[in-house]
């Protein structure tokens, strides 16, 4: 396969605006960008839900909340990336933990921020866990839908060697810098594929259940989100080129996102099986 320039080469630009060079940072990142849209979404959304009567948490649990949530994705998504996907650098300087402008979260590690941040909330507030779990998982897909976008804007974690004719022309996957456009392999897009996958189709699918379904049991939700965004990272991460080493022969997203799969599995069945009843004695 010989790429051509009949294909789209990437050349937008991660900022959204530039500073000054005397300024101690470049400027406002699409990306920083994302995340802020991300969580004032899951406010807005919040909001909604309790002004409609379908969540318990007034307006300072809101707050409470959607606060433990940001620390939740940035620091669990921070330390997951460190752990996952650069441990060994990690090890030898554990401070670049705290270089955020340098970029890396990994998703999977922002679930158990999240995890431990409901965790936090429900014993903090004596709400139930799964319905708390239930109307926060209907918050996440608006995020991952921006942040996929945002990967794309940065012209990074692009697909595998695609000839179609919507794949791009990445400049950056290219192994040595400069090289001209024409001699470049174009890509899968998959970032934007991801983004329709465990964003938009995720986003429709939450809230339908979310608003036509009060009578199923809590925690169901809950179980059908792990499920169906394990299910749908793998079908993206088939569109997309590795970006850390394999595990037992898969990309790190798809191992980590099966072990998703089957929590989710486990927890529909463990909130909808039906209770013990003792037999009556005669």
């Amino acid at each position: 396969m010989t790429p051509t320039l009949a294909h789209w080469v990437h050349n937008l630009d991660p900022f959204v605006l530039r500073f000054p060079e005397s300024f101690p940072v470049e400027g406002v990142r699409w990306y920083g960008l994302a995340y802020l849209l991300g969580f004032l979404a899951a406010m807005y959304l919040l909001h909604i839900y309790h002004k409609r009567g379908h969540s318990p948490f007034d307006n300072e649990e809101q707050t409470t909340l959607i606060t433990a949530l940001i620390l939740g994705v940035i620091l669990g998504g921070r330390l997951g990336y460190m752990l996952l996907y650069d441990l060994h650098d990690f090890i030898r300087n554990p401070l670049l933990f705290f270089q955020f402008w340098n970029g890396g979260m990994a998703s999977h590690g922002g679930f158990v921020g999240v995890f431990i941040a409901i965790i936090w909330f429900s014993n903090h507030t004596h709400h139930s866990f799964w319905v708390t779990a239930d109307v926060c998982v209907t918050l996440a897909p608006p995020g991952f839908l921006l942040g996929r976008l945002a990967n794309f804007i940065n012209g990074e974690l692009w697909g595998t060697v695609s000839n179609l004719p919507w794949a791009v022309i990445f400049p950056s996957s290219a192994n040595v810098p400069g090289i001209p456009p024409e001699y470049i392999a174009p890509r899968h897009p998959s970032q934007i594929y991801e983004a329709i996958l465990e964003g938009l189709i995720l986003l429709i699918y939450t809230q339908w259940r979310f608003w036509h379904f009060k009578d199923r049991k809590p925690g169901t939700l809950s179980g059908e989100f792990l499920l169906g965004y394990a299910l749908l990272r793998i079908l993206g991460e088939s569109f997309r080129e590795p970006d850390a080493a394999l595990i037992l022969g898969l990309s790190r997203g798809i191992f980590y996102s099966a072990f998703m799969g089957i929590a989710g599995i486990i927890i529909i069945w463990a909130v909808n099986r039906p209770a013990h009843t003792p037999a009556s004695k005669c």
